[in-house]
């Protein structure tokens, strides 16, 4: 079979990268429903720990973009992909089969390993093509149809527990990772010719290590991102918790998930119409500053005390779409900013950038999913702090 040769359309082209992208966020969210059935099956005298299913994978994914970016510097970009997606797909197989909390746990930190093939590389394939506020806007279009698949992964995981059980979910895991590889190789051309490639040899990487941390934005940048993961996943860890046992809506959650998905889409959608304008760096700070000033109005009205009912799940619904899309507003700027003077050495930069920020962002996350109480309590006030700390970072970028 021949390798494509022709240059996709930009729809089709920000239709891949986004389903690329969404391999990590339905691997996550659709195993939100299915951790109270964990927690009791697995761990039924801590069930808090099968929030581990997500903090592993995070880890994992984190350690593999380490690897995916030189990698494929070396080989290719779509080698490394699709040789990611098999060891995905097998991790996942053996999540299926997993009989004990253990290897469910060890499966997903190999599993999160072959994700980060697809994340880490689909951002250098963007940036292959694209630089500055063109990559933004692309990655903007991207994060937008992302979007919609952790919007409808907990409803899916929903329906497939109630058919099958929990651990079929791995099973829709390979189907959704095979078709997705099954589209790049069929369609998306290479686009780091033989020519370009680069050798695999240590001094080289350390030199081009050394420039990289060598840019002050590539280190705030990455600070930041870890910062707002940090955000993101504890919010993820807790979020099924809180609606099961704050509020007793553990059945309705995936629609309520949904709703909130769908809404937050579109601050992706607003970022690609206003980043071209602003640009990059206010676009995130403005973000940053409104995420913190909700985080504070909300911990206020939870330290007020005893409240109708209604009141705090409006609250608490409304705090975590503001949380949503400001990942739409600032992560795509972010990267876009950190990868801007390194599209030399992109492969590397990407993997190096990704690897720090989110194994950062889950030794930021774990300590606060696994304060969970019952309450948001914990959750809000992590992320005041994680939203304070990132604030007062993004200066330090707007000042160049």
């Amino acid at each position: 079979m021949n390798a494509p040769t022709q240059r996709l359309s930009q729809v089709e082209f920000i239709a891949l990268i986004a389903m690329l992208f969404a391999t990590i966020a339905f691997s996550i969210d659709a195993m939100l429903p299915a951790m109270p059935e964990i927690g009791a099956t697995l761990s039924p005298e801590n069930p808090n720990r099968a929030q581990l299913v997500v903090g592993l994978f995070f880890l994992g994914m984190g350690i593999g973009t380490l690897f995916a970016g030189p990698l494929s510097d070396r080989f290719g970009r779509k080698r490394v992909i699709l040789a990611s997606g098999a060891i995905y797909c097998i991790a996942a197989l053996v999540c299926w089969l997993a009989q004990s909390l253990e290897v469910l746990l060890a499966a997903r930190l190999v599993q999160g390993l072959g994700a980060a093939g697809p994340r880490t590389v689909s951002l250098a394939i963007v940036r292959d093509l694209f630089k500055g506020r063109d990559m933004a806007r692309i990655m903007s279009f991207a994060m937008m149809v992302f979007m919609i698949v952790p919007a409808l992964a907990p409803l899916a995981g929903q329906g497939i527990i109630r058919l099958a059980g929990w651990h079929a979910i791995f099973l829709a895991f390979i189907l959704f990772s095979g078709l997705s590889m099954l589209w790049l190789a069929l369609r998306q051309p290479e686009t780091l010719p033989p020519e370009a490639r680069k050798p695999i040899d240590l001094g080289s990487l350390a030199t081009a290590a050394r420039e990289l941390f060598s840019y002050r934005v590539v280190n705030v940048s990455i600070l930041i991102q870890a910062l707002t993961t940090g955000v993101l996943m504890a919010t993820i860890s807790s979020i099924q918790g809180i609606y099961e046992q704050r509020f007793g809506m553990g059945e309705s959650f995936p629609l309520w998930f949904a709703l909130g998905a769908l809404i937050a889409a579109g601050a992706s959608f607003l970022n690609s119409r206003i980043v071209m304008v602003l640009g990059m760096r206010k676009v995130a700070a403005n973000a940053y500053a409104g995420a913190l000033a909700a985080t504070l109005i909300y911990l206020l009205v939870i330290l007020a005390g005893p409240q109708n009912n209604s009141v705090q799940f409006a609250g608490f619904f409304l705090w975590t779409v503001l949380m949503f899309g400001m990942m739409g507003l600032t992560m795509g700027n972010l990267n876009a900013l950190a990868m801007e003077p390194v599209g030399h050495i992109a492969g590397l930069a990407a993997s190096l950038i990704a690897s720090v920020s989110t194994v950062l962002g889950v030794m930021l996350a774990v300590p606060i999913g696994l304060a969970f109480d019952g309450t948001s309590l914990p959750l809000v006030l992590g992320a005041a702090v994680l939203l304070s700390l990132a604030l007062g970072a993004m200066q330090l970028i707007r000042r160049q």
